[in-house]
């Protein structure tokens, strides 16, 4: 059986790292469960928090500078794409992260070696401990090697997410089940029809959106509706 040093050998290699502190990348792979009850283990969540601002800070400058044509509001809705809970878990499972965590048996045993979750904020979590070690550079290089294929894809609007999925996924998590949403009208001739929705969250009006069919303008409501509710966190 592998050791836990031996493990962390191995991804190190994997990712092409070389850290100066090695105990940066352990506590960037050891989920909070494998702390409880114990003392003197650190866990992944500040880490995941500070990684969280430098792949955002990353991926904005690189695709400002690459994209010199693109407007502000289609700079962020890629990169809301690129940096999401899906592509860091789509990368994670490139890497078979999940083998390489520290978790408690009994999180191991519900699943959390697959959870979408954990890998997530787990890639985050790697890449604060490559900036605390290395420095921004390492960093920015690490990001962008691993994150070009999505940046690619995202640029050819090949990334599709499905916003009412995900709002109705975050309001679940906090407790909110009341979501509604509706077709406030429809313009133009039956070969160009544009359909205006709105979506409610207990009764209270959170996002609005416009597209070319019913559906298409129920995504963007509930993609404006994610923005809104991430804005009210954020100024909280």
């Amino acid at each position: 059986m592998k050791t836990d040093e031996t493990m962390l050998k191995e991804l190190e290699e994997k990712l092409g790292l070389s850290f100066i502190s090695i105990d940066l990348f352990k506590t960037a792979l050891t989920h909070s469960s494998y702390a409880n009850g114990k003392k003197g283990i650190k866990y992944n969540e500040r880490l995941e928090f500070l990684g969280d601002s430098v792949l955002q800070l990353c991926i904005t400058e690189y695709l400002y500078n690459r994209f010199k044509g693109m407007s502000e509001g289609d700079l962020t809705r890629m990169r809301a794409l690129i940096v999401c809970e899906a592509s860091l878990y789509a990368i994670a499972k490139g890497w078979n992260l999940g083998q390489y965590i520290n978790m408690s048996r009994g999180e191991e045993l519900t699943g959390g070696r697959e959870r979408t979750s954990i890998l997530a904020d787990a890639v985050e979590a790697i890449i604060a401990s490559i900036y605390l070690d290395r420095g921004i550079e390492a960093a920015r290089e690490f990001i962008i090697a691993y994150f070009e294929g999505t940046i690619l894809k995202a640029s050819r609007n090949e990334i599709v997410v499905d916003f009412k999925t995900k709002l109705q996924e975050k309001l679940q998590r906090n407790g909110v089940a009341d979501i509604y949403y509706e077709i406030l009208k429809e313009e133009g001739p039956a070969h160009r029809r544009k359909f205006f929705s709105r979506v409610t969250i207990n009764h209270e009006p959170m996002g609005y959106g416009i597209g070319s069919s019913k559906k298409e303008s129920e995504q963007n409501a509930a993609q404006e509706a994610l923005e809104m509710m991430e804005a009210r966190y954020r100024n909280e």
